[in-house]
């Protein structure tokens, strides 16, 4: 019996070009806050036809494995974001959620696995991101059935191609997209991504160099291309004072989102570690708050960015992990204070204060940027996509600056000291196109977005008891993913073998294996909801003996 989900416009039209697909590779290229994971979802399920075949999804960092799990499960769709090579795949289970770094290293296993199936490559650049990663996610999906490659803008490739992808001149060009929605788009349907504005700051900042020389230069300064980035690291230290005004300013304009939009949060893009903790500390003298740090290498990064999602928490403050692939609508207000220019990252970074949240009619976001002339040309983009997209309304001319070029690799700054910074008040206009959201209205389309229904047959059957699992996200906001289940279940087994071990005085590579044994069990790692429970009381019974309870 097939169901029916509710699809935004671009997500259903996505959906009908992808089934009538010519080619094995379709690339769909939507602004974030889009919804992408729900049409890939959609365009799994309908492409699996209510027939097993094996779902892999390949996702660029740890973190995002569990969420699109969970996303998963509301569609009827298991996947275990716990996989290892050498574990195997339970068989109440579709498939598998894996990062790009486990399908390069694990790539003969996943090749077996994906075999005639069907993958997704969310944010699929970031398979060129080594050498490595794209030969070895080649070789895991080279004979897959079906390869749906996402992501949140159009990009190009000069040194490592992508595997999958076409190209307007070879390996070296424009990515090739099948379908494509773009910020321009999403902005005119209305109720999709908010409009976003971008309050510039020029500066002056004095740094000395990496020959020990000292410089002094504004933004607005022409400056040798080795001095870039040296002038944007001496604006982001915080002993100075460019970067603690900025902070200062959009915690202003937090506060007065937050009068109408109770629980609008905000996010500051930090350079590394000890300069996220630096902005936090910042941060906490003028809020009274200590915000949340999230870092790439903490291992409870994703909670952390899950509980702040859930709160109603004013800051955030990530090196890196929140720059695209993380859904947190309420984020109104951020902070580019990372020395990453390339325009890639920062419309994936302006991707996480643009998702629209229902119910709110207006709802402008702003992105505080340095006036560094790289940044001020990305947002030029984005802010011409919006001013086409709004109601028509005389501005000034727009600046042209044809110098928005991507970063090169910093240089190693052996003698390199920042000195001081100050913002230059005259020089930092509220948006690019001189206009105050708060004086002028912003209209951004239709409101919250009217669906478009869309019937999908059911997932295919699994091993393990029936479900209500044929349902769609609407109908199943509350259903509890199965890997999240299973993961309970292991614990519990483990418990009852610490217990048994310690009774018999025996190694719990030994209680494993006997209880394995005792159930019927090949591996605990590929045991289905069904055995995991069996085995759990075959492990009750045998304490009774031991027991005698």
């Amino acid at each position: 019996m097939a169901t029916t989900v509710t699809l935004r416009r671009w997500q259903r039209d996505a959906l009908i070009a992808f089934a009538d697909r010519p080619l094995p590779d379709f690339m769909a290229v939507a602004c974030p806050g889009a919804g992408k994971t729900t049409f890939a979802l959609a365009a799994i399920r309908n492409e699996l036809g209510g027939i097993p075949r094996p779902v892999i999804v390949c996702v660029p960092t740890a973190h995002l494995k569990q969420q699109w799990a969970e996303a998963a499960a509301r569609f009827g769709l298991h996947l275990e974001p716990d996989w290892r090579p050498d574990h195997g795949l339970a068989a109440d289970m579709h498939g598998a959620v894996v990062t790009y770094a486990q399908a390069a290293s694990a790539r003969h296993h996943l090749r077996q696995v994906a075999k005639g199936g069907i993958v997704v490559l969310d944010e699929v650049h970031h398979a060129a991101s080594d050498h490595s990663w794209g030969d070895g996610v080649y070789h895991a999906f080279e004979e897959a059935g079906v390869r749906l490659l996402l992501s949140g803008t159009p990009f190009r490739t000069d040194d490592n191609p992508i595997p999958f992808v076409r190209y307007t001149m070879g390996d070296h060009g424009e990515a090739v997209s099948d379908f494509e929605y773009g910020y321009g788009e999403a902005l005119e349907e209305g109720g999709v991504v908010r409009p976003v504005y971008f309050p510039r700051f020029d500066g002056h900042m004095e740094w000395m160099d990496a020959n020990g020389a000292l410089k002094e230069a504004t933004f607005r300064d022409e400056l040798d291309r080795s001095d870039w980035s040296a002038r944007l690291r001496t604006a982001l230290d915080i002993d100075g004072q460019w970067l603690p005004t900025v902070l200062e300013r959009a915690v202003e304009r937090l506060t007065r989102i937050r009068t109408s939009h109770e629980n609008a949060g905000g996010l500051v893009i930090a350079i590394d570690h000890e300069h996220a903790r630096e902005i936090a500390a910042k941060l906490a003298k003028l809020t009274g708050s200590m915000p949340e740090v999230v870092l790439s290498d903490d291992p409870k990064a994703s909670d952390k960015i899950a509980s702040f999602a859930a709160s109603a928490d004013e800051w955030i403050v990530a090196v890196r992990m929140i720059s695209e692939g993380v859904d947190v609508p309420r984020l109104r207000v951020a902070v580019f204070a990372t020395t990453t220019t390339t325009a890639l990252f920062f419309r994936q970074a302006v991707g996480r204060i643009a998702r629209w949240t229902p119910g709110l009619t207006t709802q402008p976001a702003y992105f505080f940027v340095p006036d560094d002339h790289r940044l001020r040309g990305h947002a030029a983009t984005i802010a011409m996509q919006r001013r086409h997209s709004v109601e028509k309304r005389p501005t000034p001319a727009m600046e042209k600056d044809p110098a928005a070029l991507d970063a090169t690799p910093e240089e190693q700054m052996s003698l390199f000291t920042a000195l001081s910074s100050t913002v230059l008040e005259e020089q930092a206009p509220t948006g690019l196109d001189g206009i105050d959201p708060d004086e002028a209205p912003i209209h951004s389309g239709a409101g919250d977005l009217v669906g478009h229904p869309f019937d999908l047959p059911p997932p295919p059957p699994l091993a393990g008891r029936a479900s209500v699992e044929s349902g769609v996200p609407d109908a199943l906001a509350d259903i509890r993913s199965r890997f999240v289940g299973k993961r309970e279940l292991r614990d519990r087994n483990n418990d009852r073998v610490r217990s048994i071990a310690q009774i018999l005085n025996w190694e719990h590579r030994a209680v494993n294996g006997e209880l394995n044994r005792r159930s019927g069990i090949f591996r605990i790692t590929e045991a289905t909801t069904q055995q995991l429970e069996q085995r759990i009381k075959v492990a009750d019974q045998w304490l009774e003996e031991l027991t005698g309870r």
